[in-house]
């Protein structure tokens, strides 16, 4: 008896079935998701502004946030466009190129956040553990090379792990999620044996961003150690590395769960858990962290300040 070979499918599109669920509550949804996109992009676009137009804060710290800001805008215009659209339409598909660039774009979204809180955690480590270097290291022209690099490294990754993606074999034009993301893809790949490449780069990517997240909790733990004795040192961090802090704890939460229930068997959970379980990243993280910066570093809570009076007059 020959072995039974799986049917090849040319896939053109992908059947999103997440969604297949909230059929009752797709209005409610759209004004809520429409509301926090707009909000994502008001406070994220207003900061930007901020430190774009004001002098005084093209500095190294200011200047790293300008790029977490517009990581958090390129990361959320992958989904909510798409999102929105589908919660308007019957029937919900993303074409096959498509799927690939969101994919594409969920993940170096994600990598580069994690790229850039290890850049302010050696920023911070810097200025508070080496200030006589401080300026020579992080001058303006190289932390906007290294904020781009923080960017443009996560992407070719990526780009790589996606690339070999698309040379797979699909049985199965189903996904069971609100948006594409490379693990959803291959795990519909007919012959495993042709994922195993996939595979190992994965573990390597996953490597070098836990390798990202171990440096900045040993950075902040230096720091802790280093500003205990020091009451001007403990002021200038619960000043500048509270929020850095806050930011990585909001990302590893939101990706942990993400990463979790991905692998897990997810059949016993409600699909509204799912599915917010799988954009809380793209959800809490781009709304907290502007209001975190906005509200707790000084030079911006001032300038945001200064512009509501200048408004209100």
């Amino acid at each position: 008896m020959q072995p039974h070979v799986p049917d090849v499918l040319s896939v053109c599109v992908f059947l999103l079935s997440g969604l297949n669920e909230t059929v009752n509550h797709r209005s409610i949804i759209f004004f809520l998701s429409l509301l926090c996109y707009c909000t994502i992009l008001v406070v994220n676009v207003s900061l930007i502004v901020i430190i774009i137009l004001d002098n005084s804060l093209h500095e190294p710290m200011y200047i790293l946030l300008c790029a977490f800001f517009m990581n958090g805008l390129y990361g959320t215009t992958g989904f909510y466009p798409k999102f929105l659209w589908d919660l308007l339409s019957p029937v919900h598909v993303i074409s096959y190129s498509g799927c690939l660039v969101q994919a594409l774009v969920m993940y170096s979204f994600a990598c580069s956040d994690l790229s850039i809180l290890a850049l302010m955690a050696y920023d911070r480590y810097l200025a508070i553990c080496r200030p006589l270097e401080y300026h020579s290291v992080m001058s303006k022209h190289r932390v906007t090379k290294l904020a781009f690099f923080s960017w443009l490294m996560p992407f070719c990754i990526v780009a790589t792990n996606i690339y070999l993606t698309s040379r797979v074999k699909l049985c199965s034009s189903h996904i069971d999620r609100l948006f594409c993301v490379n693990w959803s893809i291959v795990q519909l790949a007919c012959f495993p044996e042709e994922t195993t490449i996939n595979g190992i780069v994965t573990n390597i990517t996953v490597i070098m961003y836990v390798l990202h997240g171990l440096f900045i909790i040993w950075s902040y733990l230096y720091l802790i150690k280093t500003c205990i004795s020091s009451l001007e040192s403990r002021a200038k961090f619960m000043q500048t590395c509270v929020p850095h802090l806050t930011s990585l704890f909001v990302f590893l939460f939101t990706g942990l769960f993400d990463g979790m229930m991905m692998r897990l068997s997810s059949k016993d959970f409600p699909q509204m858990l799912i599915n917010f379980i799988a954009i809380e990243f793209l959800i809490i993280p781009p709304i907290m962290n502007p209001l975190i910066y906005g509200f707790k570093l000084t030079k911006i809570q001032n300038k945001i300040v200064a512009i509501s009076v200048r408004l209100l007059k």
